[in-house]
């Protein structure tokens, strides 16, 4: 055979590979939606087995509760942007609770969030052990996040978020933690309580708001009494990502600080749902970027949307509460051994995916989440290869 059929030959057979593969990973992919209800139900069970004769609420309509502690939409135009979202706890289909785990101490957590976000930006949320990575304010100490969606005895949901935020600008080549830190929401709580058809209530506190003002030091600033937004301007503070021949020194950010007030502001999963009737809380920074090159030249301004302790909780119309210290049927209720979480993700531009893109949507799953979350990034992995192969072949190698 010679030359040209031996490519040819080679390139038939990497293609048959690469679609072997693709089709492999597609099969991964449905086996694994096919097992999330089988892990709905066993959670379910495991949950159930906690209090004998305690009833489920219903998964798709009836009472529930989410709390998430920090999200992020990147872009101002939702439909093509994108959205980085941390882990959500939804509370359990019996009573107990959903609580986020001690590890998550900031956003971005891993690299992958990081480059997701950009690189720059970080929102600081745990407690640290070392007061030298503190980047909070001298006064202020981090300290331990409380996230927590419960389903209580009554069958009332309720959720909460408190802790101390820091959002930093590590672009800013700060020496200290600190150094970089642009805003602080010290003593930041949110929550909801859905305790009856009347009495479905939501609220946004703040101890101390900081803000790293046209001087450059952090100083404390009040928030509008009658529960307006607050808006400052002129930070020299630069975009959560690279941008192109931008410059840090003449880059200036616009800040606006609000408490959530309708469901659509949060930044959330698919499968954190809402229902006939909804309460909402958490705080959100609308963050404005007006790119400058080195010579003042504007380049672009830059949309950044972050929410900061998000709640909800919901139930239907007709939504009675069981006993109080009941659960109807006299069962004693106990934590359930299954917390229900909706993992962390990434949600992409709504644009239109090529043929061979066999992403798939978040929230598909929220008990069995991490196993479609898994799969995910199999077939992106796998897809990025094939193409690699191809791009390879191309070129004769």
């Amino acid at each position: 055979m010679n030359r040209l059929g031996t490519k040819a030959a080679t390139r038939a057979g990497m293609k048959t590979v690469a679609a072997t593969r693709a089709r492999t990973a597609a099969k991964v992919l449905v086996t694994t939606f096919a097992t999330l209800p089988v892990l709905a139900l066993a959670a379910a069970g495991a949950e159930a087995q906690t209090a004998p004769g305690t009833q489920a609420v219903d998964e798709k309509s009836g009472p529930v509760s989410f709390a998430n502690i920090a999200s992020v939409r990147l872009g101002g135009d939702p439909q093509h942007g994108g959205a980085l979202i941390t882990e959500t706890q939804r509370s359990p289909l019996t009573p107990g609770q959903s609580r986020l785990g001690s590890d998550r101490l900031a956003v971005p957590k891993n690299d992958s969030e990081r480059t997701t976000f950009g690189g720059n930006y970080e929102i600081d949320l745990g407690k640290y052990a070392r007061a030298s990575e503190s980047p909070y304010p001298a006064g202020i100490a981090s300290r331990d996040h409380e996230v927590v969606a419960t389903l209580e005895a009554t069958n009332v949901p309720t959720a909460s978020a408190a802790t101390n935020y820091a959002l930093r600008d590590n672009a800013r080549g700060g020496a200290k933690p600190v150094d970089n830190t642009m805003l602080v929401l010290e003593g930041a709580r949110s929550a909801v309580d859905c305790a009856a058809p009347g009495k479905v209530t939501g609220s946004s506190s703040v101890t101390r708001v900081w803000v790293r003002g046209e001087d450059g030091r952090l100083r404390q600033v009040a928030m509008p009494g009658d529960g307006s937004a607050l808006r400052v301007t002129n930070l020299q503070m630069g975009a959560p990502g690279k941008v192109p021949e931008a410059d840090h020194g003449t880059t200036r950010s616009d800040v606006e600080i609000s408490r959530v007030t309708a469901f659509d502001q949060l930044v959330k999963q698919d499968g954190w749902r809402s229902g006939d009737l909804t309460a909402q809380g958490g705080w959100r920074l609308q963050i404005t970027t007006h790119v400058r090159a080195a010579d003042n030249t504007e380049l672009q301004d830059v949309q950044t949307g972050i929410v900061l302790g998000g709640v909800s909780c919901s139930i239907p119309k007709d939504f009675k509460p069981n006993a109080a210290g009941g659960t109807g049927t006299g069962a004693t209720t106990q934590q359930p051994s299954v917390p229900t979480e909706v993992p962390a993700g990434y949600l992409g531009t709504a644009a239109a995916a090529p043929a061979d893109d066999l992403r798939v949507p978040l929230g598909a799953g929220l008990l069995g989440g991490g196993v479609v979350f898994g799969a995910l990034a199999i077939v992106l992995g796998r897809r990025r290869s094939a193409r690699s192969v191809r791009s390879a072949s191309s070129r004769g190698e």
